[in-house]
């Protein structure tokens, strides 16, 4: 859900920092991909039940949520209102472009940068110029500067051929020379009477294809009308990130508080809850219409209270579920 523009970045004034300034391509055989089994737990009659282990996943902000304001809002209304860190999203605000002004924002705030999401929305074409792979190699570099375990990035579209070509074994490759985790999103077709059109290669999910690591956007899934559940029990361990939002289905990306769409968004909190997810759920919703900071901050709360009431300790009655 990108933006046309952004706000000016406001950082504290004691704490300020320099701001750094088509035809479908022919596509490769799907190598085969390993479904995780699921599995269940069985408790023999009579024994005691175990306790339930709180999930160790946190729950950051996307920058992306707080638009039409800026990064350094971003952080303020995150650590404010309880979020356990923030993704940014890079794009034409200067300081989400900037390290050194984002590790003064954590310093600030005292609030971790948990991903970076790579500049490779339509409008950010020419955010860290133009070639993908360097915006990529960047992005790396930023998330190993600030300590951030992942970079969120999208696949690319089907004109950049030479690019969709290579990305594949180009993403194995860089994830073979890092710690952090490249993580794919999953996107969605593009829909006209009656017909589906995929915008995206080798396609826009990223489910059938060899990545090691990939995020699950509910807002996607939604316009996709793909089943979040089945994705993340077919995904197993490669499922390390997950966009928080909601939708209701329609051909437009919404991005909607969690429980104000049809997206079985409580029933996968719970599911990974289960599992024992250990990666970073973060909430990216629209606020762009909200009539105040106010409005948008109870959004916000709103979210991340759903989240967290959700992505709970699993009950023993809920111990034969499991996700992977």
């Amino acid at each position: 859900m990108p933006p046309v523009a952004m706000a000016p970045a406001q950082v504290p004034p004691e704490r300020a920092a320099p701001v750094a300034a088509a035809p479908a391509a022919a596509r490769p055989p799907r190598p085969a991909v390993a479904r995780a089994p699921r599995s269940a737990v069985v408790l023999p009659r009579g024994a005691p039940v175990p306790a339930p282990t709180p999930p160790s996943a946190r729950v950051a902000l996307s920058t992306a949520s707080t638009y039409p304001e800026s990064t350094a809002s971003a952080f303020e209304m995150a650590a404010r209102l309880g979020y356990d860190g923030v993704e940014i999203m890079v794009w034409t605000d200067p300081v989400s472009q900037d390290p050194e002004a984002l590790r003064r924002l954590v310093d600030y705030h005292g609030i971790p940068i948990l991903a970076i999401h790579a500049p490779c929305l339509l409008l950010t074409q020419r955010v860290w110029g133009t070639d993908p792979w360097a915006k990529l190699v960047r992005a790396r570099t930023v998330a190993e500067t600030l300590g951030a375990p992942t970079v969120v990035v999208h696949p690319p579209f089907r004109w950049q051929r030479d690019y969709a070509r290579e990305f594949v074994t180009g993403i194995e490759r860089m994830a073979g020379e890092t710690d952090v985790r490249f993580a794919v999103e999953n996107m969605f077709p593009l829909r006209a009477r009656g017909r589906e059109v995929s915008a995206y290669a080798p396609d826009w999910s990223p489910v059938e294809d060899d990545y090691a690591h990939v995020t699950l956007d509910l807002s996607h899934t939604s316009v996709s009308r793909s089943d979040p559940i089945a994705l993340a029990g077919v995904l197993g361990e490669r499922l390390v990130h997950v966009h928080m939002a909601d939708g209701l289905g329609s051909a437009k990306d919404e991005h909607l508080v969690p429980g104000r769409g049809t997206q079985p968004c409580a029933e996968l909190l719970e599911l990974l809850a289960t599992g024992s997810f250990d990666g970073t759920i973060v909430v990216e919703i629209n606020t762009r219409r909200a009539e105040s900071r106010a409005q948008r901050e109870a959004d916000l709360a709103e979210a991340l209270a759903f989240t967290r009431l959700h992505f709970a300790a699993p009950s023993a009655a809920g111990l034969h579920h499991t996700y992977g």
